[in-house]
């Protein structure tokens, strides 16, 4: 048994940021950070746009910055989540560069600003196109000098321990659900751990393997969203999955697409159809910066018109020198598969990219269970409504890692370790006889899930994918009952849970808003403020 003050689960920029705070302020309190991968394998190192903020008082404001966010979500925005955001973003953003990190900037010394689908301004502040790679490794720097700070590695969380571990019988109804730490497979042992914590942070980032095609890495399997419902948590908004509008397309892709930020469009690149037409113009005013939900289905509904797999991102008017300045890492990319932007158009198409529901929370990032909080992108803050604003993300991450901090620290002495946690009882399990039991099943969700409940839906997609993932649901908790736990196991059990929740909060939004468009309800008449399962 391990036993902390403070348990960070995940180790994007969420939880370090929190983390490195809770350690500077607590330097007799002990922190750990688990992570399921390598400690910089995380959705935060595969942001390339940058971090939307207001830092240009002269040319922009808050109340842009504001208006542009309710906008982008579509009237499902809690409009004081977003003013706390966007007001206190800009701290929080130089924090971040006192602990290193470093943004480009002009030859005067200014950053550079870039503008992004939605941005009424130039606000995107970056760092070439890796920018959350190096947001990622300036909080690992800083959080490797920090003695109190124990960063546990190849460590898969397998479920929250509640009153229900006791034998309590805990239902949603239940007011008073208390987390008291972690069930945890240590992936080097293949032993099953238990952590015990004075409280619990969740940053677990997004569920894009749930969809067959995602800009997310392969860790991206919704596992604290899915923790949460088993625990009784509350989950809201699932329904609101955001397709970046541009993957760069490649002929049978599966699983992680790589990612062409919307960065490029804001400098000047133009969506073009099979037919070299600028179809943008035909969708939305902004043309080819609409925000990602008009971006995303104009694409789609331009592959479905021709009867093709991909559209095209012209960048040909761009300099070469322009471009590898500001995106060196999509340069060299397309360049590997042989395509030189200065010639050919770069193929694109949407995948799965960013959830803007997640574990409800508090404007402090409580959930509804107790001594457990939740931030970056596995959370619903209520900052992105029914779509998220490009490079909103990263700022709500470390905003709402820095407001976990502010609540955990009045309360982290008036909680006590709860230290008769039973043990994990593993008996009459045995070794899975056949992998292809659970890679098939994973398959086939993924399928489900890209087929029925992507971009574009309706009442009998979401039926259909409803009883197919009942039936997924089954033979999986079969296995999860009767063989000892691998990590392949536990992210489908996750995944499946999530496919469960996206589908079931689609299937409640009798409307069409932001990311959700049901063909069979194509306009907003029936607005729900927010699905809570």
């Amino acid at each position: 048994m391990l036993q902390t003050d403070f348990l960070v689960i995940g180790s994007g920029i969420a939880g370090l940021t929190y983390a490195l705070k809770v350690a500077t302020a607590c330097p007799d309190k002990k922190i750990i950070v688990m992570t399921k991968a390598a400690a910089d394998e995380t959705n935060t190192k595969y942001a390339q746009g940058g971090v939307a903020v207001v830092n240009d008082l002269e040319n922009d404001s808050f109340e842009k910055h504001i208006e542009d966010t309710l906008i982008a979500g579509d009237g499902l925005c809690n409009k004081n989540i977003v003013e706390i955001v966007v007001k206190e973003g800009p701290d929080r953003v130089r924090e971040l560069i006192e602990w290193g990190a470093r943004f480009d900037k002009e030859k005067d010394g200014d950053y550079k600003l870039g503008k992004e689908g939605g941005h009424s301004e130039f606000r995107i502040i970056h760092h070439k196109d890796i920018t959350g790679w190096e947001m990622e490794r300036a909080l690992l720097e800083a959080i490797s000098k920090q003695k109190n700070i124990e960063v546990i590695k190849h460590c898969f969380v397998i479920d929250i321990i509640t009153q229900h571990h006791f034998g309590y019988l805990i239902t949603k109804a239940s007011p008073d659900i208390e987390c008291y730490g972690v069930y945890a497979l240590n992936l080097e042992t293949n032993r099953i751990e238990k952590i015990i914590a004075k409280c619990t942070l969740l940053a677990t980032g997004g569920n894009g393997q749930v969809y067959r095609t995602t800009t997310n890495p392969s860790i991206a399997t919704g596992d604290g969203v899915a923790m949460v419902y088993r625990a009784k948590g509350r989950i809201e908004n699932m329904e609101f999955i955001q397709f970046h509008p541009t993957a760069l397309y490649e002929a049978g892709m599966r699983g992680q697409a790589f990612l062409i930020t919307e960065a490029v469009r804001g400098d000047g690149g133009i969506l073009r159809n099979k037919n070299g037409e600028a179809f943008m113009e035909r969708y939305d005013p902004r043309r080819d910066l609409a925000p990602r939900d008009i971006v995303a289905r104009a694409i789609d509904s331009e592959m479905k018109k021709t009867g093709t797999e991909h559209v095209w991102l012209d960048c040909r008017h761009f300099t070469k020198e322009k471009f590898t300045e500001h995106f060196p890492n999509i340069y060299q990319k397309c360049l590997s598969i042989g395509i030189d932007i200065t010639q050919h158009m770069i193929p694109v198409a949407p995948a799965a990219h960013y959830s803007c529901g997640g574990i409800k929370t508090d404007e402090w990032g409580r959930t509804t269970i107790h001594n457990l909080y939740a931030c970056g992108e596995c959370s619903s803050t209520g900052l992105h409504g029914a779509n998220r604003l490009a490079s909103n993300s990263l700022l709500e991450a470390m905003v709402f890692a820095h407001r976990c901090f502010l609540d955990v620290l009045d309360r982290i002495n008036t909680i006590s370790f709860n230290e008769s946690i039973p043990d994990w009882n593993a008996r009459g399990t045995t070794e899975p006889r056949e992998m292809i039991l659970i890679t098939q099943s994973l398959k086939e969700l993924q399928l489900v899930m890209s087929d029925y409940v992507g971009i574009v839906r309706n009442d009998v997609r979401l039926h259909r994918a409803s009883k197919r993932l009942d039936l997924l649901w089954e033979e999986t908790e079969q296995l999860y009952q009767d063989t000892s736990l691998s990590p392949q196991l536990l992210e489908l059990r996750n995944l499946i849970t999530v496919g469960y929740l996206i589908v079931k909060g689609a299937a409640f939004r009798k409307e069409s808003r932001g990311l959700h468009f049901n063909t069979d309800y194509p306009d907003k008449s029936n607005m729900v403020q927010n699905i809570v399962l």
